[in-house]
């Protein structure tokens, strides 16, 4: 059974003489037309909780879209298909992108296909960078995983919710999906070698040797383009360099969570649960970073 940890991490105060670049490169990959909204909010979460540069990687078709979202993040156009999803043409862009990062959040907004697939199958085996596999770049995930053996880049976090946790389960393991929602999450870590947050009531995140559920957050964050800004809170974190503190991909999916269901429960207390939503979130996450350094 894995040990049970209750404590959060701390973010420590800035050194007088910082620059962006001790506080992380984080390199967004996702978007498509009609999926605009989600790596903006990511790259608009990592930039709130500390990244000191976030560079946001999309197709052609949304790039400046995403730049008006993003006012202080920059864009990186990609090859796209007829569909306007990402193409298998853009893996050669985004390879050099990822050595330019310190960190890579891949899948908000993503969606589905044949050449994503290959794209995130391309990612996963030459990435030296922590990284954060949310939405669909889990589903495409799973779907390779399926017809083959694939090994995941060490410092990986997968950010499921119950839909797609039953997805990657079926990829990585053989047996039944246990019931206990601690039992799944831990087990898919153990299997798959990396960090498990299994998002919902009491968020689980695991590496499967230490487990922390969260106690933060409330109903409210129900609600679509949650997910995505807590994409960018991890990001976020993992992409920090010394000597401001660097975090295991464990220690920054906790803090991560905690901060992010923190902003939740701001934003419903001023908003009410019925009518929070992810733009709230990240609109709250300022006061939530500060209710951490009180």
């Amino acid at each position: 059974m894995a040990k049970a940890i209750k404590t959060i991490p701390t973010l420590g105060p800035r050194p007088d003489d910082a620059h962006k670049g001790l506080f992380g490169k984080v390199l967004i990959i996702g978007g498509s037309r009609g999926m605009v909204g989600a790596p903006a909010l990511a790259a608009n979460a990592a930039l709130r909780s500390g990244a000191g540069l976030v560079r946001v990687a999309v197709p052609e078709v949304i790039q400046l879209s995403i730049a008006q979202l993003t006012p202080c993040a920059t864009t990186i156009p990609l090859a796209q298909d007829a569909e306007g999803l990402i193409s298998r043409d853009a893996i050669p862009v985004i390879l050099q992108a990822i050595q330019d990062n310190d960190a890579l959040a891949l899948g908000p907004g993503i969606a589905q296909s044949n050449e994503l697939q290959a794209l995130v199958e391309s990612i996963l085996n030459q990435c030296d960078r922590p990284i954060v596999i949310d939405a669909d770049g889990l589903n495409n995930l799973a779907a390779v995983k399926r017809g083959k053996e694939l090994q995941l880049p060490e410092n990986a976090i997968l950010t499921p919710h119950p839909g797609e946790m039953s997805r990657l389960w079926q990829a990585f393991s053989r047996e039944p999906l246990p019931l206990n929602r601690s039992d799944q999450a831990e087990k898919l870590a153990e299997r798959c070698g990396a960090v498990v947050v299994l998002k919902g009531a009491g968020t689980i995140v695991t590496d499967g040797k230490s487990t922390y559920v969260n106690e933060t957050g409330n109903p409210g964050m129900a609600t679509a383009g949650s997910g995505d800004v807590l994409t960018g809170c991890i990001a976020a974190l993992i992409a920090r360099q010394e000597p401001v503190g660097l975090f295991s991909p464990f220690e920054a999916a906790v803090l991560g969570v905690f901060v992010h269901g923190r902003a939740g429960d701001l934003a419903a207390a001023v908003l009410g649960e019925t009518s929070v939503i992810a733009t709230d979130i990240l609109d709250f996450l300022p006061d939530a970073w500060q209710s951490l350094a009180e």
